[in-house]
């Protein structure tokens, strides 16, 4: 097994750049419409025109997350439309760059890596895709996706300011609208090609404009990965200690998960017993300064990267709760405790509730814990709440939901190497032999979907709620030690126990429940990062750490729980109405 995990792939991956000829204009730019809709709604009678309206409106405003939201939703009713693919493909590679340069993490590797050692990597992220990657390699292709990330960079303001400060916007825009020229309709058949097709590239970069090598090299490492499909990317060396930390449920930092946008960075949540708690955060709180630093001048993204540290060390936060009044409040940096569980407990004196958020290496045990302690209070059927749950490791979804199944397999993976090809399948002993019902919705992604697809298909439960997310795919998570800190890449595609593939399909409940209307803005993660792994065994190229197979939808997920407070619940109401039913008909 490689280093890495599964992840379902619901999205075209080859249409974003031109195959028989060259661009007019450079499609990876941002729009230059300038007025951004109050709000970003998707209604089933939305019309593809006023898709690309609101969406260019917010790349215009390089509000990138955003954007990639409003194009997904807009996906799900119009699956087949090119040209809001492409938009959300091209903000996506806007983000990824963002991303990237407002992590000190990564900017330290290309300052310390040469040319030489900068292609060791690219070479080595090349072999992993020859040798990992689900589908079959394209070099050409490739190419052409290392323009396209170095096109998007020199837009970006932190990648100029970080390398290009000294030369003219003419020049660099000169030479971005024609280095797509320098690769296309070039011969492309093999790696040495590709690689010396990079060096090409880098070198006129250097000649033409003065970037370092460095910089474009590494853009060509990125784009390699981060076009190939929604979920495969490089990972930062702090993304990867995120990750590998998430392994085990627990990381360093202050306890807080952010919407991080433009220059808003504010508290959706904060995890029980954290250094934020301690200190008296809120969600709902607005960090104005970090370090001495406004959020207007470094932008939300940077300075929600100045949140990490070592651990015991401190940051000075301004605070505001949205009003004239701020207070400035020192908090020290510690190991945090993430539960997957976030809610056990009793609902109508005889159905046990429990709520996943997501599936990491101690969901089994925690879920274990509150079994026992619901069965303790005369539990006589479960409500299992997988809504809003993004997926996680994919061994934790196959223990838990051998759990409740008595034998038959549970999920299969299917990748282009044979390593990845697994059957799971349930085990009698141990088995709960409860009532269940599982409650689902649209961001049910990924490991959530091999626990519900296997209770449906198994008929072990009822599955109430909305079609699920549909991310069939396995992303692997290797290791660096060149330069990068990891690489999260798409190695399988998984399959329900009736053979049913979930990618663009989901898991369709039995019971469906219209969904309510969301106004809760979606979340980005800064210190919880969005993914886990699960150690496997005899990985080529695994470290200490082993690798890492995951089941998760790499998106942004909303932190609230499922329903607002004091807004009805609609999905729990009905699963616990059918929940109730089980349990009284299997008392006569």
């Amino acid at each position: 097994m490689c280093s890495g995990w599964a992840l379902s792939q619901n999205l075209p991956t080859s249409d974003a750049l031109p195959a028989s000829s060259p661009p007019a204009s450079n499609p990876l730019a941002p729009s230059s419409q300038a007025t951004v809709p109050a709000m970003a709604e998707t209604p089933a009678s939305l019309q593809p025109e006023e898709v690309l309206r609101v969406g260019k409106a917010l790349e215009q405003q390089r509000r990138w997350q955003e954007a990639i939201q409003h194009y997904e939703k807009s996906l799900k009713l119009l699956p087949l439309n090119k040209q809001i693919t492409e938009r959300m493909q091209i903000s996506r590679v806007h983000l990824d760059v963002t991303r990237r340069y407002a992590d000190r993490s990564f900017i330290e590797s290309v300052e310390r890596s040469t040319s030489a050692q900068s292609i060791e990597v690219y070479q080595d992220v090349v072999s992993k895709l020859e040798t990992y990657y689900v589908d079959s390699i394209d070099y050409y292709k490739l190419a052409l996706y290392g323009t396209a990330f170095l096109e998007v960079a020199l837009t970006e303001r932190e990648f100029i300011q970080k390398h290009l400060s000294k030369t003219p916007a003419a020049s660099i825009e000169n030479f971005r609208r024609n280095v797509h020229r320098l690769v296309f309709g070039k011969k492309v058949g093999n790696a040495n090609e590709l690689k010396n097709l990079a060096l090409l590239v880098a070198s006129e970069a250097q000649e033409q404009i003065g970037l370092m090598p460095t910089a474009t090299l590494f853009e060509f490492i990125s784009g390699s990965v981060g076009l190939l499909d929604p979920y495969s990317s490089i990972l930062t060396p702090g993304e990867y200690r995120e990750i590998m930390s998430q392994i085990e449920g627990n990381l360093i930092g202050l306890g807080v998960e952010l919407w991080a946008e433009g220059n808003e960075l504010r508290i959706v949540d904060v995890f029980k017993g954290s250094p934020a708690a301690q200190a008296g955060l809120l969600p709902g709180h607005y960090i104005l300064e970090v370090d001495g630093q406004t959020i207007v001048s470094i932008g939300a993204k940077r300075a929600a990267d100045m949140l990490r540290g070592p651990e015991n060390s401190s940051v000075k936060l301004v605070i505001s709760s949205g009003g004239d009044q701020s207070v400035a409040i020192d908090v020290v940096r510690r190991r945090v405790e993430i539960p997957s569980v976030s809610s056990a407990e009793m609902r109508n004196g005889q159905i046990g509730y429990i709520r996943i958020t997501n599936f990491q290496k101690t969901t089994v045990n925690e879920v274990s814990r509150a079994l026992f302690d619901l069965s303790s209070q005369g539990m006589k059927s479960l409500v299992i709440d997988l809504r809003r749950n993004p997926g996680g490791l994919l061994e934790s979804a196959v223990e838990l939901a051998d759990y409740f199944i008595v034998r038959g397999g549970i999920v299969s993976t299917r990748g282009r190497n044979t390593s990845e090809n697994r059957n799971y399948t349930a085990h009698a002993a141990g088995t709960w032999d409860m009532p269940l019902v599982v409650l689902i919705d649209a961001e049910s992604a990924s490991a959530s979907e091999i626990f519900a697809g296997a209770i449906r298909d198994h008929d072990r439960g009822y599955i109430v709620g909305q079609i699920s997310y549909g991310k069939g795919s396995v992303q692997g998570v290797f290791p660096s030690e060149r330069g990068i800190g990891g690489l999260r890449l798409t190695v399988s595609r998984f399959y329900s126990p009736s053979g049913t593939a979930i990618s663009q399909r989901g898991i369709t409940p039995h019971v469906m429940v219209p969904e309510e209307p969301d106004t809760t803005p979606t979340t980005l993660v800064a210190l919880k990062p969005p993914v886990e792994s699960v150690p496997s065994q005899g990985s080529p190229g695994s470290t200490e750490t082993g690798a890492n197979l995951t089941a998760q939808r790499p998106v942004l997920q909303p932190a609230s729980e499922p329903a607002a407070a004091g807004k009805p619940d609609r999905v729990l109401e009905k699963g616990l109405e059918i929940a109730g039913q089980i349990a009284a008909g299997r008392a006569r």
